[in-house]
Formats: C-alpha cells, structure tokens, sequence
C-alpha cells in the first residue's frame, strides 16, 4: 500500500513530528456516576461507533479533472488573470491540487485530534470526562483511516501548514489540561466542522460528501463534549485566568483566519506565479466569505462557554462574524446528524434499486 507521506510533491519531508509534553496523569478515585450531560454524550458515542470500511462505499471513484466535483468558484484564484489564462488540463490540475491540499488538512488535523484525545485521557480531572474523551479516540482514529482512504483516491498530498501545526504544538504542549480543549475541541475542531460542512454541502461527488458527513456526524459530539466540559470549569476560573484564555483564543482565532488557505504550496507545486496568485487571494471576496463562514461554529461556542469577554467581542466584531453568536450549537448538531442519517437513507435506497435491476437481468 502507498505510504502518504510518497504522495508530497515535495521531497524530504520528515516521515514523524515530535512534540515534547509534560502534563500530568490524572486518576479519578471518586467513580461517581458522573454529570447528566457528559454521561449522556458518552452513551451516545458509543451508540453511534460505525465502521469506515463497511459504512463507506469505497469503490465510488474521484473525478480526475475536478475530484468532490466543487464549482470552480470554490478556487481561490478563479476568475484572476492566472485562471484565465490557464489551459483546461492546468484547471484540472489546480482543482486536483487545491481539493487535495484540502482533505490534506483534515487528515493531518484528525491525527492531531486522535492524540490530542488521548492527552485529554489522561490529564482531565473527571471521570465521565474521560469516558466521553476515550470514545473520542475510537472517532478520531477511523477519521484518519476514512481521510486517509480518500486521499489515496487523489494521488496526491500535502503535509500540514505552519499555522496548523503552530495551534496544534500549542495544544499538545500546555499542561493545562483545559487549554488542549480549548485548541482542539473548540478552534480547530469548530474550524474543521465548517469546512467539512462546505465541502458536505456543495460538493457533488457522492463519496466526498458521505466521508465529510460521516465525520461530521462524529465532530458535532466532540465540539459539544468540549463545550459542556468548558462551561462548567471557567466559571471556577479567576478573571485574569480568563482573560489568559481569551488572549489565546483571539490569537488563535486570527492565525487561523489568516492563513489557513492553501496558499505558496500549491501554487508552487504547479509552477504558477506564487505572487500573483497570493495577491489576488487575500482580495478575493470569495475566499473573504470562506474565511467568515469558517467561525460560524466556533462564536457560539466561544459564548456559551462563558468567554465572552470584550477582548474577544472586539475580535470576532473586527472580523465580522458576531453574527454567528446568535446560532444553537445544539441545533447544529442535530441537523448535521440529521443530514448522514439521509445519506445513510439514500444509499441503503440505491443499493436496494441496484439489487432489483440486477435480479431482474
């Protein structure tokens, strides 16, 4: 089987990524029976384990010249000179490329997340947290081996950007066990929940929408998870060990904005002018609009919580997304568990239809 890492079109990128952690391994004596609400997360998690083998159709193929088959609208120089000067196979290449370096992102996130599951394991004080944490793992893994799968499908990958990987060391690294939420369960998990959900939503490549449904299904329970975790400690927190987690949260928030789209790599990869590509990009009101809809899940969070701060207020109002604040986090995980549950629906039909016509033959 082809290693991803043979996938790069860059060479020598290092096969492991070491992060140094020292936090401690807490054991919880009490074994009470634990917060409603946790305990009630962690049947569900269980309830809803599923098998990426078996739940997959993996014998769907990928388009070759536009592979979740996404409207061109979707790339981040469409409509610049660049595009429109491309040949129709250079398109095909760039779409190949940009989607990739996409799902690239999601797999390299659900490792982050898988380990930084298993950190939460072991380093929070709560049982029933832990519980609910050790199902995460179980999720987190099949999320690598589904994305993984995927990827394989694309014959190309890339590997994680800088700015990712500077949240995750953050996440990986702090002992406090409350801040690896913070960065896992609430920015980079919200911030993946809404780009899996753009590509659920318009794409039309029937595999690409049942794998970013599938897990999304799974990380709408993990951000709650977080939530309800977070809710109840910070008001246990001193107003300067909150400002500290905001002051976090407001650098996180930006980082991610900023810089989380493709960006040099790609356009590197194919030969495209890197610097007018990149201009064109930061001014495209299309990729203006991407980067809003990327906090859509993390503001209501973040003010449910509890920091919700003016540090904060003045952050998300600076970037035009207060208007997320207003959104049910539980609304939205039910409707995204709402929508796998049709793509379930959906399959179980064509299979039933695909097995009719082939007994009539």
């Amino acid at each position: 089987m082809t290693a991803l890492r043979d996938l790069y079109p860059m060479p020598d990128i290092d096969p492991h990524w070491h992060v140094p952690q020292e936090f401690d391994a807490v054991f919880d004596w009490r074994f009470d029976e634990g917060r409603t609400t946790l305990m009630h997360l962690y049947q569900k998690g269980k309830d809803m384990q599923w098998d990426a083998v078996n739940r997959i159709d993996w014998e769907l193929e990928l388009d070759p010249e536009n592979p979740m088959q996404m409207p061109d609208e979707a790339v981040p120089i469409y409509g610049s000179d660049v595009w429109n000067r491309m040949t129709d196979k250079e398109k095909a290449e760039m779409r190949r490329h940009g989607q990739a370096w996409n799902i690239s992102q999601f797999l390299q996130g659900e490792q982050a997340a898988l380990l930084a599951a298993s950190k939460i394991v072991q380093s929070v004080p709560d049982l029933d947290s832990k519980f609910y944490a050790a199902t995460q793992v179980m999720d987190e893994a099949r999320h690598v081996e589904a994305y993984r799968k995927l990827m394989t499908k694309f014959g190309v990958a890339y590997p994680m950007t800088t700015p990712l990987e500077e949240l995750v060391n953050d996440a990986l690294r702090d002992s406090r066990w409350d801040m690896t939420y913070l960065a896992m369960q609430v920015v980079i998990e919200g911030l993946a929940l809404a780009a899996f959900g753009t590509i659920r939503d318009i794409a039309q490549n029937p595999l690409a929408r049942m794998v970013n449904a599938y897990v999304m299904e799974d990380e709408a329970r993990h951000v709650a998870f977080g939530r309800l975790s977070l809710r109840d400690y910070y008001p246990q927190l001193t107003q300067k060990e909150r400002d500290e987690r905001e002051e976090f949260l407001v650098d996180a928030c930006y980082l991610m904005r900023d810089r989380m789209t493709q960006g040099n790599v790609v356009y590197e990869t194919l030969g495209l002018p890197v610097e007018e590509c990149e201009e064109f990009t930061q001014q495209s009101e299309i990729v203006k609009l991407y980067r809003t809809l990327l906090f859509q899940r993390i503001v209501p969070i973040v003010k449910d919580i509890g920091l919700w701060g003016p540090r904060i207020r003045k952050a998300y109002e600076d970037m035009g997304v207060m208007q997320f604040a207003e959104l049910d986090p539980e609304t939205l995980q039910k409707q995204d568990e709402g929508i796998a549950r049709e793509i379930d629906a959906n399959k179980t039909r064509r299979d039933y239809i695909a097995a009719v016509a082939a007994h009539a033959e």
